[in-house]
Order: structure tokens, then C-alpha cells, then sequence
């Protein structure tokens, strides 16, 4: 609910600071004073469009507060969370306009779009008369509205979960059915590059290891020569394994004559020796490598070089041609294969399609029958309103399948008849302003238990009504506030005398400037504003003794 509204140079107001609290609050005041400004203001941080307008004469800039007291469960808290932002019990928005026009919003102290603004008071406030109006006249949220009333959120998300089945499994059909058209329309061309890839045999890494080789054979001579010339060096007559060995006998016959100390000597000759030897038959191995054939590097290249062209035509990396060769090959077995996948997908799509079906059709004949409902609890409520000719009825059309949504397979709408034997229909179309309130304050009673929105406005809801009429439309208001709160701009006293807080707007003057202000009402200055709405500017006694009687009548 709305807490509290802090305004500060807004038209005629100068700051004023507003608490509210639950039940029935109504604003009263003469014409002129400023009722609508507070409305203007509600508005504006609530994401209405803003015009420099609005700035108080002498202002730099106009300021509005707005905050709301919220159950753990609201929907306002979803709108947070999707935007990253900071979720309390208490929601501030805050919204300034500037004489040049420009506008800037905040939401918990965060900088935030209008749009966000807007979208939270949607779920915040419903305003219903000559000023802005949302949420029942919205045709869109008819379906929604429907369900909540009947207790057919549940049910409705069956379908919805219905609808998302189904859908995948079209998705996937018509995927794979473009995927097997797409290989039909090339599978000359996949034949042909899968055969070439398979004479190729392409392997993972090969490119690498044929560039390593093939820059050792480009100086294949050179190497030869120089492992040559070391293996002579090593194992000539003079070679060094012949000294080392040599060496090694020598020592060895007179090492016990050496008390030891030729003993590391002799190991470290004998490790040296090894290590030539090691060395010499690598020496042999890498010059039998590079010693091969002269044609090698012709084969080679030739290898290469077929790796890379077709790596260029297909215009991946050789390592990718692998990978290529597999993923061509599958595609032509989706070719093959395509009939047994079409028609499984085709079976699982029409088992899917027939679960929605199930499911939509069971919540259509529900909204039907909750429709039935609703209209005769608003049929109700609208006879004490005086408007026990006019029509209210819920409308459950089906839809054509291609207009089969998550939300079912049917379209539903709210539509009213104000005179007998005129067709209905859309609410915001057929009704006047006075109707079409009275008509927003039958719904809201009878939804009034299904209802996320917490605060509801009735700008001048008692237009062109009095006598019983009024007194049956502060009635309804006074009961819709027993269960949400409600601000009700009004002109009639039988109205007003059911607030349980009552809101005087009222000009006052200081020196050239005029400014509104708002003042709580009680006792006798709540009498005298009613009977002041009575009789007029002169407050007689019979007026005064009329508003004892209303006030006293309040339930």
C-alpha cells in the first residue's frame, strides 16, 4: 500500500508530506483547489509522462516521493530482482522534472528508467476515472484476471507447461526437417568431398609433424655430411671410443698400485666411454633417417601440400579436416536416416499437441464457468449503483490454432452493455466516465480478494450520481476498503462521510503567491467539510445535523 507522498514544487504546491494509511482515505475540496495536482503527482512517480508544466512558478525543479509498504510475495519484488536491484519491505520511488523538462527517476535510492517506474506502478496502484487508467481496462490482462478470480493459476500453468512441451518438440522437428533439406540440396557436393577426404585420410596433427620433417630433409645434404664427419671423428683409428677404452686398460693395471685415488679416475672413463657409445649409434640412427631416399621430400611435400589445399577449400585449418570428414559423413546419414527421425519427431509432436490440448480445453470450459460466475457477482453489485440495466459480460471466445498461446486457446474479455438492447462492448469504448468508474468499482469489489495491486484511486468515482446512488457507491468503496487500501477523489458527501481517513485539499494564499495544502480531517472540522459539501458555501444547521447522520451511518 501507499505509505507516504512527499511533493515539492509541483504547480501549486509548495512541500506538502502525506501519510497514509489503510481502509477508505478520501480527498475532498472545492473545485479548484488542487485535488487533481495531488493525482498529477501520484502519477508522475508512477512513471507518467512528465512536462515542465508541473515545476511550481520560481522552481528549478519539481520532486515526488512515493512510498510503499509491500508483502513479502509481491510482484514488484520479481520487477526488482530482474533488474538487479535492492528488494526491501518498503519500496521509495522518487521522481524529479526540471523546468527544462528533462526527468529523472530512482527507485531504493538507485537511478533507474521511467519505464521501470512505470512497470512497478502497474503493480502498485490502479487509477481508475478521467485520468490515467490501466489494469481492468486492458484487454490484455482479461485472461489473467479471469483465472486469479477462479483459482485457475495452477491449472494454468499446466498449460503453459503444456505449451513449452509442445513447442520443443515442433522446434525440433522443423529444425531437423530444414537441416535434412539443407543436405539434400548439397549432398552431390558431400558425396564427393567425403570420398576426397577419405582418399585423403587426413589425421590430427599430421600438418605439424610433416613441416618438422620436411624442413630437416630441405638440408638433407649438409646433414649427412656433418653426422659423417662426427661419426668418422668418433669412431676413426683414432676414434673415442678406442682412446677411452684404451685409456681405461692402462689404468685399470696399475690402479691397486694407486691406493685408490685412480679409482674415480677409471669410473669416470667408464661412464665417458658409455656415453660415446650412446652417442655414436644415435649418431647412426639420425643419419639413417635423413639418409633415405631422394625422392622423400618430393612425397612429402606432395602430402603436405594436398593437406593445405584442402584445408584452403573448405576453408578450415588442416587439423579441422578431420572433423570435417565426420561432420559431412553424419550429414549424409541424416540423409539416410531421414525418414525414421521425421516420423518419430512427427509422432512425439502430435502426443505433445494433444497434451495441450487436453490441458487448454479443461481450462477453457473452467473459464467459462468462472465467467458465469463473475458476471452474475458483478450484476450484483452493479444494481445498487443504479445501473441494473446495464450488461456486464465476460467473454471466453476460442481461438484458431495458429493463435494457440502458453496462456490457452482462448481469448478472453470483459465487455459492457450500458442500455438494454444495445450489443456489448469494450469497456473503455461503451462507457461514459461516471459508468465506466462505477462499472471499475463493481469489478474491483468482487475481485478485490484476487488482486495483487494493493492501492486502488477512484478519481471523482460519484460524477453525475447522488442521493441513494452515492450512498451506495461510498458503501461499496468503504467495503473494497475493509480489504485494500482506496483514495477516492470525490464531490459527494455520502462518499466522503465513509472514510476512515478523511483529506482536505485547500488553497491558501501568502501575499501574491497561492499554494495548496492538505489537511486531516476529524471531529468537527470533518462535519463542517460535510456539511459544507451539503449545503454549500452556507452551513446551516440542518447541514450540519445531515453530516452528523452520515458520519454516524458509516459501517
Amino acid at each position: 500500500m501507499l505509505a507516504s507522498l512527499t511533493i515539492r514544487d509541483v504547480v501549486l504546491i509548495e512541500k506538502l508530506a502525506l501519510g497514509f494509511d489503510r481502509g477508505l482515505c478520501v480527498l475532498t475540496g472545492e473545485t479548484g483547489a488542487g485535488k487533481s495536482i495531488l493525482l498529477d503527482a501520484l502519477g508522475l512517480a508512477l512513471g507518467a509522462r512528465a512536462e515542465s508544466g508541473l515545476v511550481r512558478h520560481g522552481a528549478e525543479q519539481a520532486s515526488v516521493t512515493a512510498e510503499f509498504e509491500l508483502s513479502g510475495d509481491h510482484p514488484a519484488f520479481d520487477i526488482l530482482k530482474e533488474q538487479g536491484l535492492d528488494a526491501e519491505d518498503r519500496l521509495v520511488v522518487r521522481r524529479t522534472v526540471s523546468v527544462d523538462g528533462r526527468s529523472r527517476a530512482w527507485v531504493n535510492d538507485q537511478a533507474v528508467g521511467v519505464g521501470l517506474l512505470k512497470r512497478l506502478g502497474e503493480e502498485l496502484v490502479e487509477v481508475h476515472g478521467q485520468f490515467d487508467t490501466h489494469g481492468l481496462l486492458n484487454p490484455q490482462t482479461h485472461r489473467s484476471v479471469l483465472d486469479a478470480y477462479a483459482g485457475l493459476d495452477a491449472q494454468a500453468a499446466q498449460v503453459a507447461a503444456a505449451h513449452r512441451a509442445w513447442r520443443q518438440v515442433e522446434d525440433a522437428r522443423a529444425n531437423a526437417a530444414a537441416e535434412i533439406a539443407r543436405a539434400r540440396s548439397e549432398e552431390e557436393y558431400l558425396r564427393h568431398a567425403v570420398a576426397e577426404l577419405d582418399a585423403l585420410a587426413p589425421k590430427q596433427g599430421e600438418e605439424e609433424e610433416l613441416a618438422e620433417t620436411r624442413a630437416v630433409l630441405m638440408h638433407r645434404e649438409k646433414l649427412v655430411d656433418a653426422m659423417n664427419s662426427a661419426f668418422a671423428e668418433l669412431s676413426g683409428d683414432r676414434g673415442v671410443e678406442r682412446a677411452l677404452s684404451s685409456a681405461i686398460r692402462t689404468l685399470s693395471r696399475i690402479a691397486d698400485k694407486a691406493g685408490g685415488k685412480l679409482d674415480p679416475v677409471i669410473a669416470a672413463l667408464d661412464r665417458a666411454a658409455t656415453e660415446a657409445g650412446e652417442a655414436i649409434a644415435s649418431l647412426q640412427a639420425a643419419s639413417a633417417d635423413v639418409d633415405m631416399d631422394p625422392q622423400a621430400l618430393e612425397k612429402l611435400e606432395e602430402r603436405l601440400f594436398a593437406l593445405r589445399a584442402a584445408a584452403r577449400k573448405h576453408g578450415v585449418d588442416v587439423d579441422a579436416l578431420a572433423a570435417l570428414r565426420k561432420d559431412m559423413a553424419d550429414r549424409l546419414l541424416l540423409i539416410e536416416d531421414q525418414g525414421d527421425l521425421l516420423t518419430r519427431l512427427a509422432k512425439e509432436a502430435e502426443v505433445a499437441r494433444e497434451a495441450y490440448r487436453k490441458a487448454a480445453e479443461a481450462l477453457s470450459k473452467a473459464r467459462q464457468s468462472a465467467a458465469g460466475d463473475l458476471d452474475k457477482a458483478v450484476a450484483g453489485e452493479l444494481a445498487p449503483l443504479k445501473m441494473e440495466k446495464a450488461r456486464f459480460r465476460t467473454l471466453v471466445e476460442p481461438l484458431g490454432e495458429a493463435e494457440w498461446t502458453a496462456a490457452g486457446m482462448d481469448r478472453v474479455a470483459f465487455q459492457v452493455a450500458t442500455n438494454p438492447g444495445s450489443p456489448p462492448g469494450a469497456l473503455n469504448k461503451i462507457a461514459s466516465g461516471g459508468e465506466l468508474a462505477r462499472f471499475m468499482l463493481a469489478l474491483k469489489v468482487v475481485l478485490a480478494q484476487t488482486s495483487t495491486v494493493g492501492t486502488l484511486v477512484f478519481d471523482e468515482v460519484d460524477t453525475g450520481i447522488g442521493g441513494a446512488v452515492a450512498a451506495a457507491v461510498g458503501e461499496r468503496l468503504e467495503k473494497l476498503g475493509h480489504g485494500l487500501q482506496v483514495l477516492v477523489v470525490t464531490h459527494s458527501p455520502q462518499v466522503a462521510a465513509r472514510g476512515s481517513t478523511h483529506l482536505k485539499v485547500q488553497k491558501s494564499v501568502k501575499g501574491e503567491q497561492v499554494t495548496t495544502g492538505v489537511a486531516e480531517l476529524d471531529g468537527d472540522d470533518r462535519r463542517e467539510e460535510i456539511a459544507r459539501m451539503l449545503s454549500g458555501a452556507t452551513i446551516t444547521a440542518e447541514a450540519r445535523a445531515a453530516a452528523d447522520s452520515l458520519i454516524a451511518g458509516r459501517g
